[in-house]
C-alpha cells in the first residue's frame, strides 16, 4: 500500500483541476531526436500488449534498452504483469495517453483526462511518475504542449519509423533500417509498435544487430537525451477496487 506521503504524492501529481488553477509552466519541450552522440531509442508505441515480454528479452539479451510508450485501459492481468516486467527489467515507461485520441481535437480538460488517467495507472503500477508523453499519431498543437507543460512533461516524436503500423512487410522494415543505419547518422529514435507480431519476433532481432554492428548503442530515450526518465518515483500500490477502467 501506498504510505501517506506516496499517496500525498501521487494526489498531487495526478489531480486534475481547473485550467484557471493550473500552475503556469513553460510550455512543453517537443523531441524528436536524441541529443546523446551514437546512441539509438528503440521506442515502442501501443502496449501493454501479448508481446512486451518477448521484446523486453529480446533487448535484454543484447544488453540494450528500450522506451515502452503505454496507452488505453492498463488494469487487466495481463496488461499489469506487462507493464511491471518492462519497467522491473530496466526499460522506461512513458506515456502515450489512455484512449489513443487525436488530442489536437480536444478540449483543455479531455486532453489533461487522456493524461492522467495513464499517469494515474503507471504511478499505480510501477510508482514512477512519467517524464516523457508521445501524442497519438504523433500529432499536438500548442493546446497539448501547455498541457503537457503543466503536468511537467515533454513532448516525444520520432525521427525515424520502421512503418511496421502502416502495414510495411518485414522485408520493408528491415530495409528501412538498413537505409537509415547506412547514412550514419548520429543519433536515431525509432518508432514501432509492440502490437505488431513481426515487429517483435523478426525486426526487431535484426534491428538490434544491425545497429550494434553499425557502433550505436541502444538506450532508453531518457538516456539518449541526457534526461532523468520520471519525475518522481514512489512505493507501486497494491491492487484494489480503484483499478477500473
Amino acid at each position: 500500500m501506498f504510505s501517506m506521503l506516496s499517496a500525498l504524492t501521487l494526489c498531487l501529481a495526478l489531480s486534475l483541476v481547473n485550467a484557471s488553477t493550473l500552475d503556469r509552466r513553460a510550455r512543453a519541450s517537443v523531441y524528436s531526436q536524441c541529443t546523446v552522440a551514437k546512441t539509438v531509442a528503440l521506442t515502442f508505441d501501443d502496449g501493454p500488449y501479448l508481446y512486451t515480454i518477448d521484446i523486453v528479452n529480446a533487448l535484454n539479451a543484447a544488453g540494450a534498452k528500450g522506451t515502452f510508450f503505454v496507452n488505453r485501459c492498463i488494469y487487466d492481468t495481463a496488461g499489469v504483469t506487462n507493464v511491471k516486467y518492462a519497467y522491473d527489467h530496466g526499460h522506461q515507461i512513458a506515456s502515450h495517453t489512455w484512449a489513443h485520441k487525436d488530442l489536437t481535437t480536444l478540449s483543455w480538460d479531455n486532453i489533461h483526462d487522456e493524461m492522467w488517467r495513464v499517469e494515474q495507472a503507471l504511478v499505480r503500477i510501477t510508482g514512477a511518475y512519467p517524464a516523457f508523453m508521445r501524442p497519438p499519431f504523433g500529432n499536438y498543437n500548442d493546446l497539448v504542449l501547455d498541457a503537457s507543460g503543466v503536468r511537467g512533461q515533454s513532448v516525444v516524436i520520432w525521427d525515424f519509423d520502421s512503418q511496421d503500423s502502416l502495414g510495411a512487410t518485414v522485408a520493408t522494415s528491415k530495409s528501412l533500417y538498413a537505409s537509415r543505419i547506412s547514412a550514419k547518422p548520429n543519433t536515431i529514435l525509432a518508432l514501432n509498435h509492440e502490437t505488431i507480431e513481426t515487429t517483435a519476433h523478426q525486426v526487431l532481432p535484426y534491428a538490434i544487430q544491425t545497429l550494434q554492428a553499425a557502433g550505436y548503442k541502444l538506450v532508453t530515450l531518457a538516456e539518449c537525451l541526457g534526461k532523468a526518465p520520471y519525475q518522481s518515483v514512489v512505493a507501486p500500490s497494491t491492487r484494489d477496487s480503484s483499478w477500473v477502467c
